[in-house]
């Protein structure tokens, strides 16, 4: 999509702080980050967010999610880490852009809310 600012971050339209790329997914650094460790994984294909999954897609989700695993390897997040994905205006979804938080390097609380 023209407009989306995580598909010019994946173009290299915009810069970022690279962590992972691979064929089908680019990870980099979040400019707010909210844990020591804060990364951003994204697929290169354009999916609006987690709901918009289908059975034409489903594999995005297994890429993503084989990423996250070396990246926090790679980062060293041995004791732990979270992963969270919102979806919609709810959640808080800044960005209509299928992307997982990895969050680490502290430990994190109780609560999700």
């Amino acid at each position: 999509m023209a407009d989306c600012l995580f598909c010019k971050i994946v173009a290299g339209d915009i810069p970022s702080t690279k962590v992972y790329e691979d064929e089908s997914c680019y990870a980099f650094r979040d400019i707010n980050p909210q844990a020591p460790t804060h990364i951003l994984v994204v697929p290169k294909a354009h999916v609006s967010s987690i709901a918009q999954i289908g059975d034409l897609n489903k594999d995005v989700i297994a890429d993503l999610m084989t990423a996250i695993g070396r990246i926090a390897e790679q980062e060293r997040l041995e004791n732990g880490f979270r992963v969270v994905s919102n979806c919609g205006p709810d959640a808080c979804q800044s960005v209509p852009h299928l992307h997982f938080h990895i969050l680490g390097g502290r430990k994190m609380g109780e609560t999700m809310a």
